[in-house]
């Protein structure tokens, strides 16, 4: 009976601490419309302390959305455009050398700040991405022989576009598993985009205002890990994840030659954490089934490395994540 009296008071103190949420929601949408998904995904990602990597064709509202989140919290905002020709030093900072006081000094690069968006993360050679995905794990830079700890909170989120090919670099699955989730953005609903025009054409421009300082976010961050997850949902969670590994224990022998490999412990905790952060921003102080069925694909989709075989009887890793929830049992 205890038990129950606890999760009573957590969910108690939740919706409290959550109450900022809406003023957040709120304050985006007067600049973003339509793009529901992409603003609670990049709340998750804020809440769980991971990164976001977004996927969608160009002029979809991808930097206006962490650039309005930013604003909306009081949080240092920088962009990097990735090229062909960028450097890691572009990214996290050099030294240079100081006539005056003949010695070196730090420049530091646009990584520190504490929304950082990657714009086009695929355009740039190999050495650039892993000097971003190393500050994003490690959370510090080192500089010459200096290392800096970067503020926090810290959110990367960084963007891909599917329909260039020519002069990008793909990211590798290992580095693809550093982001929490990952999302495609799909065009906005002819409504929303009726709305989008009107208020682009009226001249009017909407002033975002800090509704929620750096401290109630960090608050938030640490108040997450208290949302309580029932044994069953973490079953529940772990059955997702090792029927990614061993479909045919799970009943679903067909999966088999078209996963090459699944997902990793990388993506059983962040699942969980997604799910946790879900419930969070939903306002409530404990997970159930949906919310892990609402953050199941973000998390999964990259985490599943799919053969040529599904390529060529043009499955996705949605489709194998869509299968899998399907079959297995909701406690």
């Amino acid at each position: 009976m205890e038990k129950k009296v606890d999760i009573k008071k957590i969910n108690e103190k939740i919706k409290k601490e959550s109450a900022f949420i809406d003023l957040l929601t709120f304050e985006i949408n007067k600049v973003i419309v339509g793009q529901k998904v992409m603003i609670e995904r990049l709340l998750i990602g804020l809440l769980g302390q991971g990164h976001i990597l977004l996927e969608g064709v160009p002029g979809l509202a991808k930097t206006l959305a962490i650039n309005t989140l930013s604003k909306a919290i009081s949080g240092s905002f920088s962009r990097i455009q990735f090229t062909p020709d960028l450097l890691p030093a572009d990214v996290v900072g050099t030294l240079i050398y100081n006539m005056k006081q003949t010695k070196f000094s730090v420049k530091k690069g646009p990584i520190f700040a504490n929304f950082v968006l990657a714009d086009e993360i695929n355009r740039a050679p190999a050495k650039v991405q892993s000097a971003l995905l190393e500050a994003m794990q490690e959370k510090q830079v080192t500089i010459g022989d200096e290392s800096f700890i970067l503020d926090k909170p810290f959110l990367v989120m960084a963007t891909q576009n599917p329909i260039d090919q020519e002069g990008t670099y793909s990211l590798p699955e290992a580095q693809v598993d550093r982001f929490m989730l990952k999302t495609v953005i799909d065009y906005p609903k002819m409504d929303d985009e009726k709305t989008i025009i009107r208020a682009n054409l009226s001249g009017v421009e909407q002033k975002i205002k800090p509704v929620v300082t750096v401290k109630q976010i960090l608050k938030a961050q640490k108040l997450v890990n208290e949302v309580y997850m029932d044994e069953k949902i973490e079953s529940y969670i772990l059955d997702i994840i090792f029927a990614t590994r061993f479909p045919a224990k799970y009943n679903l022998q067909d999966l088999e030659p078209l996963i090459s490999f699944g997902a990793s412990p990388r993506g059983s905790i962040n699942l969980a954490l997604a799910s946790k952060c879900y419930a969070f921003i939903n306002r409530r102080g404990y997970v159930i089934p949906e919310d892990v069925r609402a953050v199941v694909h973000d998390v999964l989709q990259h985490r599943i490395g799919i053969t040529y075989e599904a390529e060529a009887e043009n499955l996705t890793s949605i489709d194998i994540i869509n299968k899998i929830v399907n079959e297995i049992e909701v406690p």
